[in-house]
């Protein structure tokens, strides 16, 4: 038996054949940390790190799923206004205080809890830090002049016209004008009633017995339409508009999907090369498909909003539009890839093209139009809620606006769980009809 033997040639070209492959395996986690290093140090990545303020982001993150009482006191007039987050909707109404804020003549007491207690009275200010001291303002010459025990931390801020203070247990400060205490406690406050609902501050105990057995609150409606009127009319809250706003958004990904489905379907047999002989003309439908599409859909609602107007509609036919292109592309393809001995057995029964297209054409295609279809509606509710933040409607609409007020935080929160619930449950639609129409499954 004998051996074979290698050439030295042979040899040497394996070998530099492996040597050439271990450093291009080796060059490119090369070049792809060098990159990165560039990036770092092209977008000045320490220097954002530096500049980021973390306090802030956990005040606003504790924003979301709390709120804040503001107990203000008018340094001109001397009128009292507690208010939750601060807005003329959720004030409390005269007669009507939280346990945690006493008033006696002009002497206000506000209790923040853990010993900080807070008084206005007609000197001034005093907050009582425990482990601290007592922080004593009083204004001299119109301006606050701070009274506290040195040295000064950094959790108080002292300018020339205002003082701040800001404590886990609550916020402080004192203006010319005024002087303000916010106190953060968690949940959402008046999600359910405003403080003006005869059924505020009821328990949920108490709310049952009211719809099952208790005496009618409106003598013209049972107490469950009562309880459904309040909640759905809540004045901080806006259900009902809300409610339309999800519908709108959803209405606006609908329309917009459908109706790129149905101008995309028939335009797609021009750009199928199977089914359009002339060239010139399958060249020009592709290209009309690749430009309409390549325009990202929020520059479409960009230039539709200047030409028609805000509006869900206008989103919708910006959605329309960019779909177009992206179901012609698909739908054409998926067309070029037709079986033609089904269209042939159509076309022995002396069918003619629609016939063709009808029996032979389109039950082939259905099932990848259908998935299509859907997985983009899946996919346009999440979009609809940005376009809808531009040409002002749907959910996105209301979303920009609380964030803009730069303190509705958890209402900022509560819309975004209701597009996460909005597009999980059109997830489980869009699955639940793929099986039902594509594989006939009603499970």
């Amino acid at each position: 038996m004998t051996s074979a033997v290698l050439s030295p040639a042979l040899v040497s070209g394996v070998t530099r054949s492996f040597a050439r492959k271990r450093r291009i395996a080796m060059a490119v986690p090369a070049m792809i940390l060098a990159y990165l290093i560039y990036a770092a140090v092209s977008f000045d990545i320490a220097g954002l790190m530096q500049r980021a303020r973390f306090d802030n982001a956990a005040i606003l993150l504790s924003d979301f799923w709390s709120h804040k009482t503001h107990v203000t006191r008018d340094n001109r007039s001397g009128a009292l206004t507690v208010a939750i987050e601060g807005e003329s909707k959720g004030t409390y109404p005269p007669g009507m205080l939280p346990d945690w804020v006493t008033v006696s003549g002009d002497v206000t007491t506000i209790d923040l809890g853990t010993g900080h207690v807070v008084t206005y009275d007609g000197a001034g200010a005093r907050f009582v830090v425990p482990g601290y001291g007592t922080i004593d303002i009083r204004p001299v010459g119109g301006k606050p002049v701070l009274t506290a025990p040195e040295p000064i931390p950094g959790w108080i801020s002292v300018a020339q016209n205002k003082v701040s203070v800001k404590t886990p247990a609550g916020r402080f400060s004192y203006s010319r004008s005024k002087v303000e205490t916010f106190r953060y406690e968690p949940g959402w406050e008046l999600w359910f009633f405003t403080l003006d609902s005869p059924l505020y501050g009821k328990s949920f105990a108490e709310l049952a017995a009211l719809a099952v057995s208790g005496n009618r609150i409106d003598a013209a409606r049972s107490n469950l339409a009562l309880m459904a009127s309040e909640f759905w009319t809540n004045r901080m809250w806006r259900h009902g508009d809300v409610a339309w706003a999800i519908f709108e958004t959803v209405l606006m990904a609908f329309l917009g999907t459908m109706t790129g489905a149905l101008v995309a379907l028939p335009l797609s047999f021009l750009a199928a090369r199977n089914f359009m002989p002339l060239g010139p003309l399958r060249f020009a439908a592709r290209r009309v498909f690749d430009f309409i599409r390549g325009v990202d859909g929020l520059i479409w609602t960009i230039i539709l909003s200047r030409a028609f107007g805000p509006g869900p509609m206008t989103g919708a036919i910006a959605i329309a539009i960019t779909d177009t292109g992206s179901f012609g592309k698909m739908f054409s393809e998926a067309l070029e890839n037709i079986d033609e001995k089904q269209i042939d057995g159509v076309r022995s029964t002396g069918a003619n093209s629609l016939q063709r297209a009808r029996f032979g054409v389109l039950p082939q295609i259905t099932p990848v139009l259908l998935s299509q279809v859907l997985y983009y509606l899946e996919s346009n509710t999440r979009s609809a809620t940005v376009i809808g933040a531009i040409v002002g409607g749907g959910i996105g609409l209301l979303l920009t606006q609380a964030i803009l007020t730069q303190k509705d935080w958890e209402e900022v929160a509560y819309y975004m769980v209701l597009i996460v619930l909005m597009v999980m449950a059109m997830d489980s639609l869009s699955g639940w009809l793929r099986r039902r129409l594509i594989k006939g499954d009603g499970a």
